[in-house]
């Protein structure tokens, strides 16, 4: 046959580049007294093979934490991202902002051993970090805890389960 075009049996992308070995997407937000170690988290994301969503803030500059509470809390709501990270200075307004969004359950650690039993007792979908109470090294730890704890399922699946009932 004449005049046809081939065109070549390959993929036209690297076999590694598949779905199944895309990055984990980690959308993350601070306000201004979270914004530095928000800087050092994204990095460290990145260099621990996640693809981090920086949705703000891009400044120390004075702002409203609840404004990146609900961008990053409205990513795991609706399963755009499976798990999310939040900064302010103690992060609790970042956890009462994020805890209405249903589905979310934002827990602020400030240790560890904290982050570990958020994720293995309450399957703790948003870290928040309270970033005048922790140094750089101590978040990036947290962090690290953090992102390779499982949820430890059992007994602790119908305790999650309740979170989300209405009340009766």
């Amino acid at each position: 046959m004449t005049g046809m075009t081939t065109f070549p049996t390959f993929p036209p992308f690297p076999l590694s580049l598949t779905l199944d070995s895309m990055a984990e997407v980690i959308p993350i937000g601070s306000d201004h007294a979270g914004y530095q170690l928000k800087e050092r988290l994204v990095e460290e994301l990145r260099a621990l093979g996640y693809e981090p969503l920086d949705l703000g803030t891009h400044s120390p500059e004075s702002t409203d934490y609840p404004d990146y509470a609900h961008r990053v809390a409205s990513r795991v709501e609706h399963d755009d991202a499976s798990r999310g990270v939040l900064l302010c200075g103690t992060g609790l307004g970042m956890s009462y902002t994020a805890n209405r969004h249903p589905g979310v359950r934002a827990a602020v650690a400030w240790s560890p051993e904290v982050a570990r039993l958020a994720r293995e007792h309450n399957d703790a979908n948003i870290l928040i970090l309270p970033a005048r109470f922790v140094s750089e090294d101590e978040g990036v730890e947290i962090l690290q805890t953090w992102l390779d704890t499982q949820f430890e399922g059992g007994r602790h699946r119908l305790r999650v389960a309740k979170i989300d009932k209405e009340r009766e």
